[in-house]
């Protein structure tokens, strides 16, 4: 029986099923490095900022002081000792933990161990012990490097403020595994780029014992030296206080009196630990204030998994003082919840022989011309039900393509595909190659062809096998047949309002301020390549807008400081023309007028180079941006400026992203800015960027020069649904006017990246989802 155009509509009309929950199927390895997840759903945006931090006082001279317990030494050797000669023979294990000691970190309690967090895993801590509170981040970068950023509050530290705050940023490296009879050796800095009140480096060795009980010995300088001195010095320490703090502390690294810690760790079952250790930090500058008194250098404590993902300490502390710890951690590689809520796919349609289809097979259909219109009809409908608009079709009797604009997966092997199952149920027997071309912004960006056949026969297979015979190309390098457009795909209109958190952190005088409420966005295209785009938020409460304007002796312009003046009640957060081009192969552009962000309007233009295959993609931006009035939404200021970067962006592998912005800055001042970012198959990405200019530190103020932490969560990954939805946080180490960049919306680079071959293929084990 010939194929009819009554056919396809009935084909592509199936009934839709829901999967069961971690239901499994044949898997390649790619698909295997995929990572699902299920969880509450964020829908706000949160922006986290750090606001200046004076410090306090600029010098505290500390002395050392000796260890007063000769009977403290004796068991702090024999327990270094155990660690360093134990022989008992065992089996070595990975030394991971995720119970945090006092500083966020792994550690007893307020010594390092040289035990480690699980690969990709972040935690957030807070602890409190006498007039001390902490709050920390830690991520671990590596299997064996891990990073830390705390905030410490000290009640009375100083006569300036009534509460003295500090950040920190702290590393530790694991320089070799536990063996059957080596422990662990890890080395670490605390406050390595601080003001050098926390200042600290160490050697640790950690030993486990047994299944229960784990032994740490180390060797410590700068506070943890000044409680068990070995009675030698390395080089000279100095002990006064950096004024600004945000430099690396090179000089003082290592240096010093050398002191030595210990304890051990005891697994009374699998929820509850026991925790004993020495101390070597004698806390000198808080004893001397009175806020600490320091009687013995033994703590000790327990531990308690109150869950899977949370963790509380609580401990007696230098015999004078109780602590209390609690900690929540995740892993973006291990979500809590296996595959995902989505509906079925539309199975796979065999083409009939070619005997019930001769018509079919032999393409003479494509002659009539009667059958395009409707399979564009049938397929666009179909497509919709999966989040997929149908913009373009080109129909030939052996090659058929679908341009195709993606609103629901985050991962494009996903929709490639769903995509691929209906392409098989809509098309005549004859057409034998399909090419999926993705769209973004109304610009064609990567071309997928997979052969029909394949599709037919591997359905069931490991999705590798699919990826084999799957080719991917710059449309622009591809021959292209003649393209129809749907007639109502232009225009159209994408919006939504949801809730908003912005919180600004780390003004000494308010150590969190948050506003929330009401963000509405509008992206209308009027046609391919052509939109306007605006986004207005509405606080309902908050109080970013009371937070102080920081008025420095500087010769900068407030180009950044004085945002708070911008937390208005109604904001128009940006109001913008937008024109997308891909003008040549490998070849992207923008251009944007209007309110370019929450500060500034202008004309943005920006042009990118990316070949699909590359790890590396070059582009460069020149903006013209005019400083907006922050009592009247649509009025400007008197300050204008020319600035631009030209950036340089690589792939390094193993899931590690580098860029390299080099131009000028809002301020007028010049430099680059160099970010780095782990980026998990499941869309996670946390990373880190610094940005050095020629304005000198003393001039840029507290924290010397911009630098920050973010993070990106996939929002599929806690809604268990399929998104395009992001949450995205930054902490920024200062709100400061140098190296200030212009936040221009729509960015090139994140856009095409997503789309092509080297994204798809990292998450093509969701092809066959």
């Amino acid at each position: 029986m010939a194929t009819s155009p009554s056919n396809f509509h009935s084909r592509l009309e199936t009934p839709q099923r829901w999967t069961k929950r971690g239901q499994k199927r044949p898997i390649s390895l790619r698909s295997a490095q995929a990572a699902y997840g299920l969880g509450h759903r964020l829908n706000s945006d949160m922006v986290s900022k750090i606001s200046g931090n004076k410090v306090g006082y600029r010098t505290m001279q500390g002395r050392r002081a000796r260890a007063e317990r000769q009977g403290g030494k004796a068991l702090l050797w024999a327990v270094v000792g155990g660690v360093a000669l134990s022989s008992t023979p065992m089996m070595a294990e990975d030394l991971h933990t995720s119970r945090f000691g006092l500083y966020g970190s792994a550690g007893l309690l307020d010594m390092p161990t040289a035990e480690t967090a699980p690969d990709g895993q972040l935690s957030l801590s807070h602890t409190r012990f006498g007039p001390v509170r902490r709050t920390t981040l830690a991520f671990q970068i590596l299997p064996r490097l891990s990073g830390s950023l705390s905030y410490s509050g000290t009640d009375n530290l100083t006569d300036e403020f009534d509460v003295y705050w500090d950040r920190t940023f702290d590393l530790s490296y694991q320089l070799f595994d536990e063996g059957t009879y080596r422990p662990a050796v890890s080395i670490g800095l605390r406050d390595l780029m601080g003001t050098s009140l926390l200042g600290s480096e160490y050697i640790v060795a950690t030993k486990s014992v047994g299944e229960r009980l784990r032994v740490t010995g180390g060797l410590g300088w700068g506070r943890l030296a000044t409680q068990s001195d070995l009675g030698f010095s390395i080089g000279n320490r100095d002990g006064d206080l950096r004024d600004t703090g945000g430099t690396l502390n090179f000089d003082q690294w290592f240096r010093g009196p050398v002191g030595a810690f210990g304890g051990v760790s005891y697994d009374l079952n699998d929820k509850l630990t026991v925790l004993a250790e020495y101390s070597s930090d004698a806390y000198l500058a808080e004893t001397e204030r009175g806020i600490v008194t320091h009687n013995s250098p033994f703590n000790v404590g327990l531990s308690y998994h109150i869950t899977p993902h949370i963790t509380a300490t609580a401990s007696y502390l230098y015999g004078d003082m109780f602590g209390f710890g609690i900690t929540g951690f995740l892993n973006p590689k291990t979500p809590a919840v296996k595959g995902g809520l989505e509906t079925a796919p539309t199975p796979v349609m065999q083409r009939p022989s070619r005997s019930a289809d001769a018509l079919g097979w032999s393409g003479a259909w494509i002659e009539d011309g009667t059958d395009a219109p409707a399979i564009r009809k049938a397929l666009a409908g179909a497509m919709a039900k999966e989040g997929l608009e149908l913009e373009a079709m080109s129909l030939t009797a052996t090659r058929a393509e679908v341009r195709f604009n993606n609103t629901r997966f985050a991962a494009r092997a996903e929709a490639l595909g769903r995509l691929s199952r209906l392409m098989s149920r809509a098309f005549p027997p004859s057409v034998e190659t399909f090419v999926m071309t993705e769209v973004v912004e109304g610009v064609p960006t990567q071309s997928t062809i997979v052969p029909r056949t394949g599709v037919e026969r591997l359905e069931f297979e490991p999705a590798g096998k699919m990826l084999a015979v799957t080719q991917f190309a710059d449309p622009r390098a591809l021959p292209s047949d003649p393209l129809v457009r749907l007639e109502d795909v232009y225009p159209r209109l994408h919006w939504s309002v949801s809730p908003y958190l912005t919180a600004s952190v780390f003004d000494p005088e308010s150590p969190l301020r948050a506003d929330i409420g009401l963000r509405g966005k509008v992206n209308y295209e009027l046609m391919p390549g052509l939109s306007l785009r605006a986004s207005t938020s509405v606080r309902l409460s908050g109080n970013i807008a009371d937070e102080d304007v920081s008025v420095d002796d500087t010769t900068l312009p407030p180009v950044r400081s004085e945002a708070p003046y911008y937390s208005n009640q109604v904001q128009l957060e940006n109001l913008t023309a937008n024109w997308y081009g891909h003008p040549a192969e490998n070849i992207f552009t923008r251009a944007s007028v209007g309110y370019l962000e929450r500060m500034y309007g202008g004309v943005s233009g920006e042009v990118l180079w990316k070949k699909s295959a590359s790890r590396l993609a070059l582009g460069a931006e020149v903006n013209y941006a005019l400083k907006r009035d922050f009592d009247d939404l649509f009025g400007f200021g008197d300050y204008d400026i020319v600035t631009g970067h030209v950036s340089g962006y690589y792939d390094m592998g193993n899931g590690f992203h580098g860029q390299v912005d080099v131009g000028r800055y809002l301020a007028g001042d010049w430099g680059a800015t160099f970010s780095v970012d782990r980026e998990f198959n499941n869309g996670w990405q946390v990373g880190a960027y610094a940005t050095l200019t020629d304005v000198p530190f003393d001039e840029f103020g507290e924290g010397s020069f911009d630098k920050g932490i973010r993070i990106s969560m996939p929002s599929d990954w806690f809604a268990g649904t399929p998104t395009t939805e992001r949450n995205d946080f930054l902490l920024q180490s200062l709100t400061r006017d140098g190296g200030a960049r212009l936040n221009v919306q729509g960015r090139l680079y994140e856009r095409i990246r997503g789309t092509q071959q080297p994204e798809i293929e990292d998450r093509w084990g969701r092809y066959w989802r």
